[in-house]
């Protein structure tokens, strides 16, 4: 947990022209807090979510803040589809389970059952007008998360941060795999960071409660906005990479680069990488 006296003093060092927007598309919460909930409780970040599960979108607006927006849109590539409705929310898709991949994961099988199927049009990213800016994009929609980087290359042209769940083993039909997400993404601008999950799962017959085993099954993927060459990131860029870098993911290293980098282009006051050094050894 960042301090709050820390998150300020790095916004006045920073001096960011605006708000962090953050773009959540599958925002039902089924895995605790999301990733920049740091950053909305210090105030530095607004929120536009998206979820298509009526259930799971009256508890978000329930429970919603000043700053957060949720919307019933079913983000994809703007066509016509199917929502799989399992039995567990999490595993809910424009994409139907493989029986073979629930055969083989013995514990997948009994969440993703489908038990209802709806017709719903998708919107692509880059048609959806509520979207202003697109900062940093938190995406976990059960392997449609390529065609919707794919149908919000515009508005991703100015993304810093990308949070994506991603499948080791797919587990719909038709499901892009890691490589395929990996090349979009790098094609776009960005680079891989961090694991911010990672699951195992044991594979049928063998199954045991409280031992994983080995088997990489899916994992939450960061990526960056390519820092390694930052000549096409404009300062205020660069200022949102660094307060997403330290308070969602205390990648401290990642942020100072930042500071270094606007302290080079004079965007920041001398010495603010002293400063900032100071502020880490005080966590």
């Amino acid at each position: 947990m960042v301090h709050p006296d820390t998150s300020q003093a790095l916004r006045n060092l920073l001096s960011p022209q605006r708000l962090i927007d953050v773009v959540d598309v599958g925002a039902n919460p089924t895995d605790g807090a999301p990733p920049y909930a740091p950053m909305l409780a210090a105030g530095l970040c607004r929120v536009t979510g998206f979820e298509p599960q009526p259930e799971a979108l009256r508890a978000l607006q329930l429970n919603k803040g000043p700053a957060e927006n949720y919307l019933p849109h079913a983000v994809g590539d703007g066509g016509a589809h199917t929502l799989n409705v399992c039995d567990a929310s999490g595993c809910t898709s424009l994409l139907e389970p493989d029986p073979a991949a629930l055969e083989t994961f013995e514990y997948f099988k009994t969440y993703a059952n489908v038990n209802e199927r709806i017709a719903v049009e998708t919107a692509r990213l880059d048609d959806i007008s509520e979207i202003g800016h697109l900062d940093f994009l938190k995406i976990d929609i059960q392997g449609g998360e390529l065609a919707a980087f794919q149908g919000g290359r515009k508005k991703l042209a100015e993304t810093v941060a990308i949070q994506t769940e991603i499948s080791f083993v797919p587990l719909y039909k038709a499901q892009p795999g890691l490589g395929e997400i990996d090349v979009e993404l790098r094609g776009q601008g960005f680079i891989p960071h961090c694991f911010a999950a990672v699951k195992g799962w044991p594979i049928f017959p063998y199954v045991h409660p409280n031992q994983v085993m080995n088997q990489l099954l899916e994992a939450d993927l960061v990526y960056v906005r390519d820092f390694v060459h930052p000549d096409s990131m404009s300062d205020e860029q660069l200022k949102h990479l660094a307060l997403i870098a330290h308070h969602c993911y205390r990648s401290f290293d990642l942020a100072l680069r930042c500071v270094m980098l606007l302290e080079q282009r004079g965007a920041v006051e001398a010495a603010s990488q002293e400063r900032y050094l100071t502020m880490v050894a005080a966590l």
